[in-house]
């Protein structure tokens, strides 16, 4: 039970996402669950590790906020495929984490598990004080997880089934629009404009954001937590690629792997790649028995769960950033982190590669290795450098 509570962990990410996504440029949500169900399967099987499959935050931001049509979305989600496919064939994004300083990889995790965590916060503070889906809701649910059910009981399984009930509490002519139906399978096909503005709109702002996040610090928090099983960057990349390939012309929005749905996962006590099995199974079920159905219930879903969830995996992401303990290290930290909250992962790598140079420049910081590398002594990083 504590394997499949654990992967819960990550649909503070991924639920929220998928329903906009799927409001926005009409895909199947039944359609998008089977599939994502089925990766979650062969990740789990693949890597034998809790690694979780979610959506492209920024091509899911593109297509909410700047509206995206399905064709552009589904180029952007090929072209991704491609590059990474080409990445990790060639060997090339090993090279790339290896040139990643450990330190910079702290402060994009520091960074992200911060921006997860402020979200949820964000869905908290704009509910109501008091209700079913309010303030009071997310204190007593959250003291329930961290203070009043044991670590040894599938907390957030119990919270996570209770979302539903409050939901038929709170608004349950909900559920009178659920009813039994097939996903629905398109085949998609961008058209010659819609190349270009995928490229553009949609891979190019989520390219870093996927070589750092779903590769470099997704590798380097599996080795911290799987120091015995660390997984390589080029298998990492290799995943992401083909998923992307096989399931984004069906009809599914282009998703990746993540360093915070692992620490949400393994926060809340996910410690085998069996986890995300059966969160695949959940999924593939859901899925075929309601088809675009759920999307109602699932837009509806209290947000004060959510943020919940979410906070819940943002500190877990965040907390591995503990063992920069040096002032030097500490500076490339925050200065990574801090860029990443402000303005984007992206700009953060930058930031932080330039703090590391000049701190190395001046003989201040030793260690300029990425965590996806050291394997020998994941346990104990500070010690080193």
């Amino acid at each position: 039970m504590q394997e499949l509570a654990g992967s819960f962990g990550d649909l503070g990410t991924f639920l929220p996402l998928v329903v906009s996504v799927c409001q926005k440029s009409h895909l199947d949500i039944g359609a998008v669950f089977v599939c994502a169900g089925a990766l979650n399967i062969a990740t789990g099987l693949l890597f034998r590790q809790p690694i979780p499959v979610q959506p492209m935050k920024a091509l899911a931001a593109v297509a909410i906020t700047e509206g995206m049509g399905l064709g552009g979305l589904v180029a952007a989600g090929i072209f991704m495929g491609v590059i990474l496919v080409l990445l990790a064939g060639s060997g090339l994004v090993d090279r790339v984490s290896q040139w990643v300083p450990r330190w910079v990889v702290r402060g994009i995790q520091l960074g992200v598990g911060a921006k997860l965590a402020l979200e949820g916060g964000k869905y908290i503070w704009q509910l109501p004080a008091i209700g079913w889906d309010s303030w009071l809701t997310a204190i007593l649910l959250g003291a329930g997880v961290v203070g009043v059910v044991s670590r040894r009981q599938p907390a957030l399984l119990y919270v996570f089934v209770l979302g539903f009930v409050l939901l038929y509490l709170g608004r349950p002519e909900t559920y009178a629009g659920v009813s039994l139906s097939l996903p629905a399978f398109t085949f998609h096909w961008p058209a010659g404009s819609d190349w270009l503005d995928g490229l553009v709109r949609g891979t190019v702002p989520q390219l870093p954001l996927t070589l750092l996040n779903s590769v470099v610090a997704v590798c380097a928090l599996s080795a911290e937590y799987f120091p015995r099983h660390p997984i390589s960057p080029r298998r990492m990349a290799m995943s992401v690629g083909m998923m992307n390939l096989l399931t984004v012309p069906i009809g599914v929005m282009p998703m990746c792997h993540g360093a915070g749905g692992l620490a949400g996962q393994y926060h809340f006590g996910a410690r085998t790649g069996g986890s995300v099995v059966m969160l695949g199974a959940v999924k593939i079920a859901a899925g075929l028995a309601f088809g675009s159905a759920i999307l109602g219930l699932l837009a509806a879903y209290p947000r004060a769960i959510l943020g919940i969830m979410l906070i819940g995996a943002g500190f877990a992401l965040a907390w591995v950033a503990r063992d920069a303990r040096r002032p030097a290290q500490l500076l490339v930290v925050l200065a990574t982190a801090a860029s990443c909250i402000v303005f984007s992962t992206a700009i953060g790598f930058v930031v932080g590669c330039a703090t590391a140079g000049m701190l190395a420049l001046m003989g201040k910081v030793a260690d300029q290795q990425t965590g996806c590398n050291d394997r020998a002594d994941a346990r104990d990083p500070a010690d080193r450098g």
